[in-house]
């Protein structure tokens, strides 16, 4: 598993999976009432911190895309 998520991409990674947590859980918002959204929120946002802390986007891998210098 090479690294392929540069340190700016991680930074927008870990802060919007961590919005997307806070928003499926504790925002209080009607729209994530519904199920789906909770916990696709949740799911997704999960997924991002995952990324940003491991370095690693099986995604870009697949499309050959690196975000980060010194790799």
């Amino acid at each position: 598993m090479n690294t392929n998520v540069g340190t700016l991409d991680r930074v927008v990674r870990a802060a919007l999976g961590l919005v997307l947590l806070y928003l499926a859980f504790f925002g209080g918002l009607q729209l994530m009432e519904a199920a789906v959204w909770k916990w696709g929120a949740g799911a997704v946002g999960l997924v991002m911190l995952a990324t940003a802390a491991f370095r690693f986007c099986p995604l870009y891998r697949l499309i050959g895309l690196k975000t980060c210098r010194e790799c």
